[in-house]
């Protein structure tokens, strides 16, 4: 039987394991930045070949003629291989240092997930589609996830038997978090169609007010109904400061795009956008990890585990 994720079990640590789940995280932060930046400054389509670069082996692509778009295009090529190369150093890992089956088949989704996101972007080239370059900026938020969620359950707090105290309302928190991040991710999705066509901007501004009110709610229950939970508590601070943060960036890339109101040099529009556009996936990962824990918080301790613990309280 499958073994759940949110239930504590014995298992191995692998600290490598754990270090390459970091080092992807944080690799696949600053390859969203850059994705962005091209996006932002419409040089997506600098490098006209794929998988070489004007004939070249990628990887041999001489320095001296990455200048203007090539060099932003070329630059997330190379960052994006980067992160693939660490994404199988983590798969191979995890399977065959990790006794949690999940994991370890978590580790190959990844795996199979950035080489489809690979694939998608050189198609985005070749092809000429926009639906595919939407799709990619999707897949990319989507990754980020995993890697910050691989992260999370490599780590010793996953692997170490819980201490919390039971969290209170459990099963309105997990609704309420798991909706939340739903919401965040919804908002990526119409976020990438609004940067890649210009259109549905009236179905980002809804969902960016749904998700207002979905964060506002989340941080009020857990700083009233969980306030001990310091692993609930300081995502929730985090997530309500990238809201109010995202609120002005927002508001700041409407007006500088979709209004004469503020006439702003390009480069402080491209900084703006792209840096929306991150903050969204901060967001999006915080609000994961409050829901993970929640729903981590709240599950029961298998029998036999619970029978272990009761027979060494009675033999204290």
């Amino acid at each position: 039987m499958m073994q759940s994720p949110f239930i504590p079990q014995t298992s191995s640590f692998s600290l490598w394991s754990h270090r390459l789940a970091l080092v992807l995280a944080c690799a696949t932060f600053p390859l969203l930045f850059i994705g962005g930046l091209v996006t932002s400054l419409g040089v997506g389509l600098s490098v006209p070949d794929w998988p070489t670069t004007f004939g070249y082996n990628m990887f041999l692509y001489p320095w001296s003629k990455m200048i203007g778009g090539i060099f932003y295009e070329h630059s997330h090529r190379l960052v994006a291989s980067t992160v693939g190369l660490i994404t199988i150093a983590l798969a191979w890992t995890l399977w065959f240092s990790e006794n949690r089956q999940w994991l370890r088949w978590l580790g190959v989704a990844a795996l199979g997930l950035v080489i489809a996101q690979g694939v998608l972007g050189g198609l985005r080239v070749v092809l000429l589609q926009h639906t595919l370059a939407i799709i990619h900026a999707c897949f990319a938020q989507a990754f980020f996830a995993l890697t910050v969620s691989l992260a999370l359950f490599t780590s010793a707090e996953w692997r170490d038997p819980l201490v919390e105290g039971p969290i209170a309302d459990q099963g309105r928190l997990r609704r309420l978090a798991t909706i939340t991040t739903a919401l965040i991710y919804l908002q990526v999705v119409f976020g990438a169609v609004l940067r890649h066509t210009g259109e549905r901007i009236d179905a980002h501004l809804t969902i960016a007010a749904l998700i207002t009110m979905h964060v506002v709610l989340l941080f009020l229950r857990i700083k009233r109904a969980q306030p001990g939970h310091a692993k609930l508590v300081r995502p929730a601070n985090y997530l309500i400061l990238l809201l109010l943060f995202q609120f002005v960036l927002g508001a700041a890339a409407y007006f500088s795009k979709f209004s004469d109101m503020l006439l702003w040099p390009f480069a402080a529009i491209v900084l703006v956008t792209t840096t929306h556009l991150i903050t969204g996936a901060l967001m999006l990962v915080t609000s994961l990890v409050i829901a993970l824990r929640a729903y981590r918080l709240t599950s029961k301790a298998p029998a036999a585990l619970e029978g272990k613990v009761l027979t060494e309280q009675y033999s204290v």
